[in-house]
């Protein structure tokens, strides 16, 4: 009895920390952002939390700002690509896509950036923050037509009332959704920017997990 006690113990401890979801909140410049990370997309979830445990994302910038399309922040296209151009030996490290229909460019969705490759992986250490537009049936159509996707009645109201980049859809890994704080990320999302998209004042942030009680807090609801 003791022993049946102790397996069943073991297991629903176990199978709690497996079935932990992730939350990890961005320090702005602006204010703060908290993303809940999807299971979906374990590879990217746990690359993003690795990284931050190593703290890479203790101290980086939004570089690239497009109002009503994204915000992107960590390392730049250009340094990424220079690097592999000047080191051609070693390739720059990629993450195999986690591209889920089910998980789409809505406002406020969390995405991997990447360069233009034909397995659409991404890079570790880049990511943006959906802004968008509202959209319409009109405009959803034209994108089923021409992409040879296909949007779920869901997924089509909240395009429509809440907005985000559907053209997006299918070719970018969405690992991650803002659950508090999109006022923020509007507000990032309207700085002022240069001709090269890059914001006239630095929007610094950083990147913590979340401990399991303050997850428990956005769990609840």
């Amino acid at each position: 009895m003791r022993l049946l006690t102790l397996t069943t113990c073991f297991c629903l401890l176990f199978g709690a920390a497996k079935a932990q979801t992730y939350f990890v909140r961005l320090t702005t410049t602006k204010g703060n952002i908290t993303i809940m990370l999807y299971d979906q997309t374990p590879a990217h979830r746990d690359n993003l939390i690795r990284l931050v445990r190593k703290g890479l994302f203790k101290d980086t910038q939004f570089n690239r700002v497009i109002k009503n399309f994204v915000s992107q922040g960590g390392e730049l296209d250009d340094t990424i690509l220079d690097r592999e151009k000047l080191h051609p030996e070693i390739p720059v490290e990629r993450l195999a896509a986690e591209i889920k229909p089910e998980l789409f460019h809505k406002k406020g969705a969390l995405g991997a950036g990447r360069n233009d490759n034909p397995e659409k992986s991404s890079y570790l250490d880049q990511v943006y923050l959906v802004a968008g537009t509202l959209q319409t049936d009109a405009s959803l159509d034209a994108l089923e037509a021409k992409k040879g996707i296909k949007f779920t009645a869901a997924q089509r109201e909240i395009y429509k009332t809440v907005g985000g980049t559907p053209r997006l859809d299918q070719d970018y890994t969405i690992f991650g959704e803002i659950i508090e704080g999109m006022e923020v990320a509007d507000e990032i999302n309207n700085v002022p920017t240069d001709k090269n998209d890059h914001p006239l004042s630095t929007v610094d942030f950083k990147i913590s997990i979340l401990s399991q009680k303050e997850s428990r807090h956005y769990l609840k609801h």
